[in-house]
């Protein structure tokens, strides 16, 4: 069974929705890379049991995510807070190739550390 690495994302961002049972295989599967028989011998299950755990557990994660795009949004979030970082160093740049003036740097400074403080909650 090829893993679908977009799973631990959802994972982490649906886990709590899932059964006890079904987060605890998909925890030992995805993020600590157990194989299939190695969670069945520890979980006391059949392989194919840990199988049929894991694709329900997968199914319903997708489901969640089409319904709820929290880690879509994320992504974007994300992908916006680096357009925002970049573009302040272009300023930045600009800013010291002509005439610098230090009420521009303070602002892109602060712009920096607000798009890192957020991009870090």
């Amino acid at each position: 069974m090829a893993k679908n690495m977009e799973i631990s994302l959802l994972f982490d961002f649906y886990g709590d929705m899932l059964t006890e049972k079904q987060r605890d295989v998909v925890e030992l599967y995805y993020n600590d890379d157990l194989s299939l028989a190695e969670i069945a011998e520890n979980e006391g299950i059949t392989r194919q049991g840990v199988r049929d755990s894991i694709k329900r557990a997968e199914a319903q994660l997708l489901e969640m995510e089409d319904r709820l795009g929290l880690a879509r949004r994320f992504r974007s979030m994300r992908e916006g807070f680096e357009a925002i970082r970049l573009a302040a160093r272009d300023i930045q740049e600009l800013n010291a190739r002509f005439g610098y003036s230090r009420e521009i740097d303070e602002r892109v400074r602060t712009i920096l550390d607000l798009a890192k403080q957020l991009s870090e909650e």
